[in-house]
């Protein structure tokens, strides 16, 4: 039996990059929540420090952030995947969080062994401030693009 990935890809983390995009001083996300690097939200211990950072230090902002989301996504993962659809999974929970992953019905459908019907779900995670925003519906094609090959 194949081993259960429990961390990110090259594919994985080259599709995180290119969404979240690099930002080296802090900015307010979409919906105004203070963030840094690779879409690192800066938690409130954090405001004083990360004002600028080098790219050095937003890489090891985002390996920081994934193994949190990976563990999060392997918790909740109750079948086989593969490196791809972990991948996908992980660049989905890094953008919504691992507690809107895991109340989901993408989650639901894939422990439930209906990978196709878990794929169609990426698009429904399209929106921000409840508006949909053509950034996140590109991105949510890209992840089920990832996740079905």
């Amino acid at each position: 039996m194949n081993k259960q990935p429990n961390s990110t890809g090259d594919k994985g983390v080259q599709l995180i990059c290119q969404f979240e995009g690099l930002k080296l001083e802090r900015y307010r996300d979409a919906v105004g929540l203070w963030t840094i690097g690779y879409g690192h939200l800066i938690l409130t211990k954090e405001m004083e420090k990360l004002i600028k950072i080098t790219t050095g230090e937003a890489k090891n902002l985002l390996r920081k952030d994934l193994r949190r989301t990976e563990q999060g996504v392997e918790k909740m993962v109750g079948v086989t995947v593969t490196q791809n659809q972990f991948d996908a999974l992980v660049s989905l929970a890094f953008n919504v969080g691992t507690g809107n992953l895991k109340k989901s019905t993408l989650l639901k459908k894939l422990n439930a062994g209906d990978i196709q019907g878990a794929a169609l779900q990426f698009k429904s995670w399209n929106k921000a401030g409840g508006k949909i925003l053509p950034g996140l519906t590109r991105r949510r094609e890209a992840e089920m693009k990832l996740f079905l090959s």
